[in-house]
């Protein structure tokens, strides 16, 4: 009886190393399989390729981006050169205005038809301020100023102030029929409206 039993356990423990073999045989074959060591799979290649095309992608947006901005930039500060160029003399011209005016007042305080008679000192006078008037606004239009020519022009609000209306059935309405004090303009903008009177009662323009 117990010879028998002898036997049992030696099959039992011979099965039972052959099982021990066997699993260590299967957990040698696992690892000798690649990536066998980590449970992290690498990326395919094909999914990294597109994240790079992506990538790129962005990074070529944001550059064009990038140089469209410069590229404005740089226009905005080119005209704004431009503007403080044209326009950086405004104030200093307006009030070289008066000083023009004054001279055509001076001039036309004595009439053509009136200096025949006048002595010879005097026409010549009057002659040197209607050179330094010509002169002076030359000199203007160098730095862009130029007088603005309403007469017999219909009325622009943006370039003219109505100061009267005068009754004329002669020229079509709205016409300007007197120029009270010429109008400068400096570039692009007006630097002084014209005062003018506008005539009234004629033809539709």
């Amino acid at each position: 009886m117990e010879e028998i039993m002898s036997d049992d356990k030696k099959k039992d423990t011979q099965e039972e190393a052959r099982a021990r073999q066997a699993q260590a045989s299967d957990d040698a074959s696992a690892l000798a399989q690649p990536g066998a060591e980590s449970d992290i799979a690498e990326p395919e290649p094909f999914t990294e390729l597109e994240n790079l095309h992506a990538e790129v992608a962005g990074l070529k947006d944001k550059l064009l981006r990038t140089l469209a901005d410069m590229e404005n930039m740089r226009r905005r500060t080119e005209k704004e050169i431009a503007d403080a160029k044209t326009y950086g003399v405004a104030n200093f011209a307006r009030e070289m205005l008066t000083f023009a005016d004054n001279l055509r007042r001076a001039v036309d305080s004595v009439p053509e038809q009136s200096r025949e008679g006048l002595e010879q000192n005097i026409r010549t006078l009057i002659e040197g301020v209607e050179l330094t008037e010509r002169d002076f606004v030359s000199r203007l239009a160098r730095f862009g100023v130029k007088k603005i020519e309403a007469q017999g022009q219909r009325f622009d609000p943006n370039q003219h102030e109505a100061l009267f209306e005068i009754p004329d059935e002669s020229v079509p309405n709205g016409t300007v029929a007197q120029v009270v004090e010429p109008g400068y303009t400096i570039g692009e903008r007006v630097l002084r409206p014209a005062k003018v009177g506008v005539a009234r009662g004629g033809p539709k323009a």
